[in-house]
């Protein structure tokens, strides 16, 4: 059971941060991953009063609040079109409309957890995020900080610019959490591929041995997937077996840059 000792609506970054320095004090976000915990919480902070649940056109860059939900984002034109639809596919089979409606992308990613599709697929977009003490940092550094680092993630920045997506996960079930997720990017000739759920937390993954220099073909494909899946580590869950996300590895990759080719 979770306990809540004292629930503050804060009014500023500053008034959340100070909060959150004490080790068991908490940010909420959504609160859906949260309230499955067995714990006991000495503050919750809820940030719903700072304005931090819009979506906003900043220069270069799309600019997410941490507090919008999974399903402003599903639903958002400008990064579906920005993304060829890989924003909904990537979340579209996140438990239900009812959860997205209330999961953060601020959530999503302060957890670093390893299932999530909304991790693996800003990684293929180059996101970037915005700390209230730390500043800006590209979405892969912060994945490295600890965990321990106590701070407010306030913003998710998305550059524009053409560029080629494809999303794919792997599920037993289209609701349930994914056994493999694949992100694939190309952007000024150089692809990105992103694959999570291993079930580790995504890793990006680039074309270091020059296997797509020539283009994407199905032997170029079939071998740069192959290439990926020897370099991951993969681990056994209740989902999935670590040979088998091996083997899916390979495919999802092959599809996605064979379906990224066949779009461009």
């Amino acid at each position: 059971m979770l306990k809540i000792k004292n629930y503050v609506r804060v009014q500023s970054l500053e008034e959340a941060y100070n909060l959150c320095q004490k080790k068991n004090n908490v940010v909420l976000g959504g609160m859906l991953w949260l309230k499955m915990q067995r714990r006991s919480i000495g503050t919750a902070i809820d940030l719903g009063d700072l304005g931090l649940d819009q979506i906003e056109e900043d220069g270069d860059f799309y600019r997410l609040g941490a507090m919008v939900s999974l399903r402003t984002m599903e639903r958002h034109h400008g990064l579906n079109e920005l993304t060829q639809g890989a924003m909904e596919e990537s979340l579209r089979h996140i438990v239900g409309v009812q959860f997205r409606n209330l999961a953060t992308v601020g959530g999503s990613l302060w957890g670093r957890f390893g299932f999530s599709d909304v991790l693996t697929l800003l990684l293929a977009l180059d996101a970037q995020v915005e700390l209230h003490h730390a500043g800006r940092m590209s979405l892969e550094e912060f994945t490295q900080l600890p965990r321990q680092q106590h701070d407010i993630l306030t913003h998710v920045l998305i550059p524009k610019g053409a560029r080629q997506v494809v999303y794919q996960s792997q599920r037993n079930i289209s609701t349930d959490f994914p056994t493999l997720t694949c992100a694939l990017s190309k952007k000024d000739g150089e692809y990105t591929c992103v694959v999570g759920a291993r079930p580790q937390m995504a890793q990006v993954y680039r074309d270091e041995k020059g296997l797509l220099s020539g283009g994407v073909t199905e032997e170029t494909a079939r071998a740069f997937g192959e290439d990926v899946a020897q370099r991951a580590k993969f681990g056994s869950s209740l989902r999935a077996g670590e040979d088998y996300r091996r083997e899916i590895c390979a495919v999802l990759v092959r599809r996605g840059l064979l379906a990224m080719e066949k779009e461009g």
